[in-house]
Order: C-alpha cells, then structure tokens, then sequence
C-alpha cells in the first residue's frame, strides 16, 4: 500500500506485520493525575513524544488513557535495550518532562519492567493520520 492508497476496509483481511524482540527492554507505567489533570498531563506527554526523534533508542512510546478512571495514563514504551532505556532518561525532552509533570501527579509513577518477546501490528496503522 502506498501513502496516496486508501487503507483497506474495515472488513478485509490484512496480515499484521510480526516482529520479534531480542534484548528489548519495556516498561509499563501508570500515571494517576489529580484530580483535574489528566488532560494537562496528557498534553506534557504528547509534547513529549513529539521530540522522540532525539531517543532513537526508544523504539515504542503509546500513551494510553484508562476508560475506568479519569485520573489514569498509562505509557507503554520498548527500548532497543538497556543503555537506550538509560539514554533515554538521560535525554534532555525525558529531564523537561521531569520537571514539568510532578505538580500534576497524586503520586510517584508505578513502573513495571518488562522484557518484550515479540510485537504484531496492522500496518494500515502506520499509514493513518494519528495526531492527536
């Protein structure tokens, strides 16, 4: 499919692209916001991920919202392995972003290591217009 295809209908069969994760490196974080907040927290993030072209390393980023709890992000990011996932707290985007969310935050991030296998994905996905 090229960029001036439209994607395929909703109802076609398409074969996810399939790649597998040597020596990733991911982390699973929840943000809980005060009360109020979230959407100033998700504007931080977003700005955020705007400058991931500085973290090569940092090969996934999904900002996700909680449906259940209006208060809760959750970010799901896959570093190429760990000196990236160092680099990218090292980062000069990763270091304003620290000192831009704790006001908005009711408590520290819950972090969760994980170690990525492997990563299917509709590649329609890649084509549409995303931006939030």
């Amino acid at each position: 499919m090229t960029a001036a295809e439209p994607p395929p209908e909703p109802d076609a069969i398409t074969e996810p692209a399939h790649v597998l994760l040597p020596d990733r490196m991911g982390l699973l974080v929840r943000l809980t916001a005060n009360a109020g907040m979230r959407p100033a927290l998700l504007d931080a993030l977003n700005r955020y991920a705007d400058g991931l072209g500085e973290e090569p390393g940092t090969e996934v980023y999904v900002v996700h919202t909680d449906p259940d709890d209006a208060n809760i992000v959750w970010l799901y990011e896959i570093f190429a392995d760990e000196d990236a996932q160092r680099a990218h707290q090292s980062a000069e985007g990763f270091a304003h972003l620290m000192t831009e969310i704790p006001d908005l935050l009711g408590g520290p991030p819950a972090v969760l290591r994980l170690a990525p296998l492997r990563m299917s994905l509709q590649e329609q996905v890649l084509q549409e217009d995303l931006t939030l």
